[in-house]
């Protein structure tokens, strides 16, 4: 059963008031944080429901999902222009393999988890043989260092970083990092300032561009704690459709 318009936009109107809290603590602008919303499993009339709601930057893990969701939803999209603010700006924020990048490339805004040099040149390639001028992506970072995660090592990143901006087709905006999945490894706040640490550190000693602003982290179960150390792009999926 699809989650109604109401029931989206009272968590929403939760999730933007924790934000703001969070940032009221620590002297942040709250305009500064971006929420994008997680669709995975939902129906697409939760989907229509959120866009509704006022949210239209939306996510999804798996590629060949994310094409069928936009298909789903395309033609209300159409129907509905006029009455839409704005359009949805979709986003891929899961692990993407090489031979999937051709799927995505001009249909997504942002690709949170590029997180190799060769997914890089794949990107930058193909962006080039389709007339692409630019593909934007984070870089994703493996901060937990837990092995069933991806994402370039922290030691790595620097390098890859600057590497990957220097690529006529790429635009590095930034870092991406996940929170770790065992709370016995460490608590999700060290994962989150080791990644900004890491983005000051690049945005101060190396040349990664005019566009890397920003600190894709956090989700439903720790964005407060995300944002409280430096989030501008919090992940929210399961609490926007319970």
């Amino acid at each position: 059963m699809a989650v109604t318009k109401n029931r989206i936009a009272k968590n929403l109107q939760t999730i933007r008031v924790s934000i703001d809290e969070a940032c009221q603590r620590i002297g942040r602008d709250p305009s500064e944080v971006h929420i994008v919303g997680v669709s995975k499993s939902v129906e697409p009339d939760t989907i229509r429901n959120l866009v509704e709601a006022g949210q239209f930057d939306i996510a999804e893990s798996r590629v060949q999902q994310l094409v069928d969701r936009m298909d789903d939803i395309t033609g209300w999209v159409s129907r509905r222009r006029s009455e839409l603010p704005k359009p949805i700006r979709w986003h891929m924020i899961g692990h993407l393999q090489r031979n999937k990048v051709r799927a995505i490339l001009g249909k997504v805004c942002l690709i949170h988890s590029v997180d190799s040099l060769r997914l890089a040149e794949e990107i930058s390639t193909r962006a080039k043989a389709e007339d692409i001028p630019f593909v934007n992506v984070l870089l994703q970072v493996n901060c937990s260092m837990e092995d069933q995660k991806y994402g370039c090592a922290v030691g790595a990143a620097e390098s890859l970083g600057e590497e990957m901006s220097q690529m006529p087709h790429i635009r590095l905006c930034g870092l991406m990092t996940m929170g770790p999945l065992k709370r016995a490894e460490g608590e999700p706040r060290n994962s989150f300032r080791r990644l900004r640490e890491l983005f000051t550190d690049m945005k101060t000693n190396r040349n990664v561009g005019e566009h890397f602003a920003h600190l894709s982290m956090g989700m439903s179960n720790d964005y407060i704690t995300a944002v409280e150390e430096g989030a501008t792009i919090v992940r929210i999926g399961s609490s926007l459709f319970e």
